[in-house]
């Protein structure tokens, strides 16, 4: 029997909730089907999952299609107006069992996410095609950044408990990850919902502790505001918390960063960067920047261009602005289109410029690398890695040393 297709765009944990759908629709016997899970962070990505719908309908004009996910949960009557679509689920409604038996149920599942006060446990055991594998810690945002129209399809932030964190974990290393990845909406804001309110700190000692087998421990993106004191001795401690840390920057202006409505501004990432760096001096920095915010004057764009030099981010992910209506940004005055293209693609030549500077750093280096496919992986630092010849399977941790850079890749000759 054909399983249920899922299709899904945006973050890490749409890849986490994606798993949990697959485990549904195949204890529901939902076979001829696909379930697009959609991300609602640009406009880009909301055209990629329309695309992608009707791709589906004409490739298997039989199957029954599913919508979900961040734009679905936040605009359900646009995607159930598509001709191509059978059936819209919200977020909170993808991750029950039930949203997946037949019926003949509206075509509209979707309740108020801000009504939702707990993020359940659901255990799974594994991510198909993946080398790694990802542990929801947290949900929501309790934040209102100008921009963002996330916490209107993910709702407030809510975490899951401490015991619950470690039992996934667990049965995930069981079944022979040797690396996870903590992942969230507003990943440092763990705890602060919870009975004693740990830090994000604190879960990430007692599942490196719990789980001694654990090779290699993960964050995905944290704030700048919010790296508790326990991390950060993690961070300078820990060989097994890679040392690469992803932040949510977005800018690098002050007066850009205040009308986004963030809470760190520029001096804050700097700190943190020289602060993480003093702890563990190899670390490697990534981070996320918006391109043409509204009012951004070139001076303001120059400022964000040069942190990527003064932080010493070596791994970026650029958007060009979108604006997402019902966003307090959307009402600002915007820039011309092309501009925010051109500033976008600025950045992502200084990012790509940082990344070969700290690729050129690591040769001649041994590297700890887990496999994602039979000639490529990545390092401990996130460097995108090229075997020239290895035996290891994906999902298998190997250390080799680096031998030189190829474009944007890190090149090893051999496995040790």
């Amino acid at each position: 029997m054909k399983q249920a297709e899922i299709i899904t765009f945006g973050c890490r944990l749409n890849a986490f909730e994606a798993e949990i759908m697959r485990g549904h629709a195949a204890a529901a016997g939902l076979d001829q089907a696909v379930i697009v899970n959609t991300c609602a962070v640009t406009a880009e990505a909301e055209r990629q999952a329309r695309q992608a719908i009707r791709r589906a309908r004409r490739e298997q004009p039989d199957a029954r299609i599913i919508v979900t996910g961040c734009a679905a949960q936040i605009d359900p009557s646009r995607y159930a107006a598509m001709p191509e679509v059978d059936r819209v689920i919200g977020n909170a409604e993808k991750l029950e069992a039930a949203s997946f038996l037949p019926s003949e149920d509206a075509p509209i599942t979707v309740n108020d996410i801000m009504s939702v006060r707990e993020t359940a446990s659901h255990l799974i055991s594994g991510f198909e095609g993946r080398a790694r594998a990802f542990v929801q810690v947290q949900n929501g945002c309790d934040h209102r950044c100008t921009f963002c129209i996330i916490p209107y399809g993910r709702g407030n932030s809510r975490s899951v408990p401490l015991g619950e964190i470690v039992n996934q974990a667990r049965i995930l290393v069981t079944a022979g990850y040797h690396e996870l990845v903590l992942t969230g909406v507003d990943l440092s804001a763990y705890g602060y919902d919870l009975p004693g309110t740990p830090s994000l700190g604190q879960a990430v000692r007692r599942m490196l502790a719990e789980v001694p087998e654990l090779t290699r421990l993960r964050l995905s993106s944290i704030d700048p505001a919010e790296i508790d004191d326990d991390l950060k001795q993690l961070i300078a401690h820990e060989p097994r918390l890679m040392p690469h840390i992803h932040l949510s920057v977005q800018a690098g202006d002050d007066m850009v960063l205040k009308r986004m409505k963030r809470r760190h501004d520029r001096g804050d990432i700097l700190r943190v960067c020289a602060e993480l760096r003093a702890l563990r001096p190899d670390i490697a920095f990534g981070a996320d920047l918006i391109a043409g915010f509204p009012t951004e004057s070139e001076e303001m764009f120059a400022n964000t261009l040069n942190i990527i030099e003064e932080a010493g981010l070596a791994w970026l992910h650029v958007f060009p602005y979108s604006p997402r209506e019902g966003t307090p940004a959307a009402r600002m005055p915007q820039l011309p289109r092309a501009l925010i293209r051109e500033r976008a693609a600025r950045l992502r030549d200084a990012g790509e410029a940082a990344a070969r500077d700290f690729i050129d750093s690591q040769v001649t280096k041994m590297q700890d690398i887990l496999i994602e496919k039979a000639d490529a992986g990545r390092s401990a630092h996130y460097a995108p890695v090229r075997l020239s010849s290895s035996v290891a399977q994906p999902g298998d941790v190997l250390v080799a040393r680096a031998a030189r850079r190829d474009g944007q890749f890190l090149v090893v000759e051999a496995a040790v």
